[in-house]
């Protein structure tokens, strides 16, 4: 059986035309061309690529040619130069709207899968579209660096670049929103998630990246990106250092935080008496930061502080008489950690209570 030829029906008219051209040595008239640029954007509607459609113009040129005074042959180049041109604008104006159109639906898509809009078996549908199948658990990974990044950019196509050269098509949907890169991906193939954290730390030039818990469903995508959102703010106002995040490693802040008004209290009880301190509260709660931080080391403490020892060890005292709470207590250690991390949580000092 012979395959049909996909270029079949959209020259309808072309040879007459070339035909007319060479008969009357004019050139394409305004209609004419812009009846080859409708037929282009049909092909490219039905999904008849270019290329076999201008060779296709060119062999029919060829057939009009053997037809033709020889003096007509340089008429009938510039014609062939004229349709083929038009013709191939319609092709491309059709795959520019086309394209247009799919990055619209792809964005509207994103906006709905990761704010939790729209009917949530519609959005399952919509899913498969895009590589993903929501009845599976799934959790996503949000890369931020020093700049805002969107679709197109540089740093999106290397990481996208690196994850499809190591993972191919595994269900992965890799896409920006507000600024941040994001990866979506099955719970069941965390080394995805693990490579875009790696390849978006450095095409960000050290970015920071938060990757949430695996959750099933399509609320399950947003829970997860919320957890990544989440993360990557607590980082900032706790000042967290590590490229990498995990939401299920900082569960235990937001159970801290939960009471927001017990926690305030708690700050302002243990270490409201601070600033009392000369120089105000911040340089004695850097000193129980960098304590704690550094597993109560005293010594190492004062490294980070650039202290020495014994300016150290005065200001461990000077927070005991403050406060009436002992950092080397093992009991009051607790209380004392506790309000430290409530501090940075809530922006005490520089916020008030």
């Amino acid at each position: 059986m012979t395959e049909k030829d996909p270029t079949e029906g959209h020259l309808e008219g072309y040879a007459e035309i070339l035909t007319n051209v060479c008969a009357t040595r004019r050139t394409l008239t305004r209609e004419e061309r812009e009846a080859l640029r409708s037929r282009g954007e049909r092909a490219a509607e039905a999904g008849v690529g270019l290329r076999p459609l201008v060779r296709a113009h060119l062999s029919a040129a060829q057939r009009v040619l053997l037809d033709v005074p020889r003096s007509a042959a340089d008429h009938l180049l510039g014609a062939v130069g004229q349709a083929v041109d038009a013709f191939a604008e319609g092709h491309e104006r059709a795959q520019h709207l086309a394209m247009r159109q799919e990055e619209a639906a792809r964005r509207e898509f994103i906006d709905d899968l990761l704010y939790g809009r729209s009917d949530l078996g519609r959005l399952a549908e919509r899913a498969e579209r895009f590589g993903l199948l929501l009845s599976h658990a799934h959790a996503v990974a949000v890369a931020q660096g020093p700049e805002p990044y969107s679709d197109g950019y540089a740093v999106t196509r290397t990481v996208e670049s690196a994850l499809i050269a190591r993972f191919g098509d595994r269900r992965i949907l890799l896409t920006t929103k507000d600024g941040r890169l994001i990866c979506v991906a099955p719970a069941d193939e965390p080394d995805v998630l693990a490579h875009f954290a790696k390849q978006a730390y450095a095409a960000t030039d050290g970015g920071r990246v938060a990757i949430g818990r695996a959750h099933p469903g399509a609320g399950g995508v947003v829970h997860s990106y919320e957890e990544a959102l989440n993360a990557l703010d607590l980082a900032a106002r706790m000042h967290l250092d590590e490229p990498v995040l995990h939401a299920a490693d900082l569960l235990v802040y937001p159970v801290l935080t939960r009471d927001r008004q017990a926690m305030a209290d708690l700050v302002r009880t243990i270490l409201g008496p601070l600033k009392e301190a000369r120089g105000g509260a911040k340089p004695l709660l850097d000193t129980l930061t960098a304590y704690f931080d550094t597993g109560c080391v005293t010594a190492q403490a004062a490294r980070r502080l650039n202290l020495s020892v014994r300016a150290m060890t005065y200001r461990l005292d000077r927070i005991h008489r403050l406060t009436g709470a002992d950092p080397g207590d093992p009991v009051q250690r607790y209380t004392l950690q506790t309000a430290v991390v409530g501090a940075r949580l809530l922006d005490w000092p520089d916020q008030a209570l």
